[in-house]
């Protein structure tokens, strides 16, 4: 792809998202989120592989069937209420259809049958944009409608936070496995936001964080299946020691930082007494944690044991700027030590 137009297809993915964080209107608020879409098509389509035609073909119809039952719900809810406020969604059957039209934007189960197929199918750079840039505009419409009943909410984040751990199992792909990872971590995110929205915005932060991080470890190893994962050795050694701590952060083990939110999130629900629900998402993160591990697994204990000594000839400079990658992963590990901190300054 032309540098031009490239750099037009990232102007827009911004300007799309940007859009829809300025309005309070709900048609300008679609149109950012279609100016999104229509910007990330091409990005998808890039490689004209079949898997990726297929992939941009079903991320094209699925959103445009989500931004059609956006585009119905927000006109009736201003042929009801008589204005297009986005905070105004007094009627329990447009605010429904409006949460689960995002739903299926994001990839939120039991809408999230189109996710892994369409990352399968897309570069890792790709996937890294549509795993966290494409979810910001929906989710701030999410926390903006803020409907009456939390119980749509409940179910659809712990619905997808037990998806996201299931669908791991058996899974070879590591773009798949990423897909699901996005499906869970945005469950939990979903599970908090009737009870407390500081604490949502702090889980999508540190969710970006640990989701670039891993991305960008794969994209240095190009590694996309997890039988490579036990060559990361002989590429970038470093990798094999980060690599499984980023995994284990998204799991939610301490004392990284992914640790951090969920205790959060539990904390909370167990004030607002739903331990029971607490108790299923924490037996449901267990999933999760079974794939993570088993990555870390493939990294750390399947690699051969005859490391030689010397610069390995196949061992060269990486062509991307790893200081991002350097600052997220010390983000993605040290940062449970400063929740205190945290806490103090964003309003629970």
């Amino acid at each position: 792809m032309a540098p031009p137009i490239y750099s037009a297809l990232i102007i827009s993915l911004g300007l799309g998202t940007t859009m829809t964080f300025a309005s309070t209107h709900w048609y300008l608020a679609w149109m950012g989120i279609e100016i999104n879409t229509l910007a990330i098509i091409p990005l998808m389509a890039q490689n004209h592989i079949p898997r990726a035609i297929e992939a941009t073909t079903k991320y094209f119809f699925v959103q445009a069937t989500a931004s059609a039952t956006l585009l119905f719900a927000g006109i009736s809810n201003a042929f009801l209420t008589g204005q297009w406020d986005i905070t105004y969604t007094p009627y329990t059957l447009t605010s429904t259809l409006i949460t689960l039209a995002l739903a299926m934007k994001i990839g939120l189960a039991p809408l999230h049958s189109w996710m892994p197929e369409v990352m399968q199918g897309l570069n890792l750079l790709t996937g890294l944009i549509l795993s966290t840039w494409q979810k910001l505009a929906p989710l701030y419409l999410i926390y903006q409608i803020q409907p009456n009943n939390p119980n749509i909410f409940i179910a659809l984040g712990l619905l997808s936070i037990i998806v996201g751990g299931w669908g791991g199992f058996n899974q070879v792909q590591l773009r798949k496995i990423l897909a699901y990872s996005s499906i869970a971590h945005l469950g939990w995110m979903i599970l908090i936001l009737s009870f407390s929205p500081p604490l949502a915005l702090l889980t999508i932060i540190i969710y970006i964080l640990m989701t670039f991080s891993l991305f960008s470890s794969f994209m240095l190893t190009r590694t996309t299946h997890i039988n490579s994962l036990s060559t990361t050795w002989a590429k970038i050694p470093i990798l094999t020691v980060s690599t499984p701590l980023i995994l284990l952060s998204l799991g939610g083990l301490p004392p990284l930082t992914g640790f951090m939110p969920k205790w959060m999130i539990l904390q909370e629900l167990a004030k607002q007494s739903l331990c029971p629900l607490a108790t299923m998402a924490a037996l449901s993160s267990l999933f999760s944690l079974y794939f993570y591990l088993r990555l870390s697994y493939a990294m750390t204990l399947t690699m051969p044991p005859n490391n030689p000594a010397g610069t390995l000839p196949w061992r060269l400079n990486p062509q991307h700027n790893t200081l991002p990658l350097a600052l997220t992963t010390t983000s993605t590990i040290c940062l449970l030590p400063m929740t205190p901190a945290i806490m103090s300054l964003m309003p629970f």
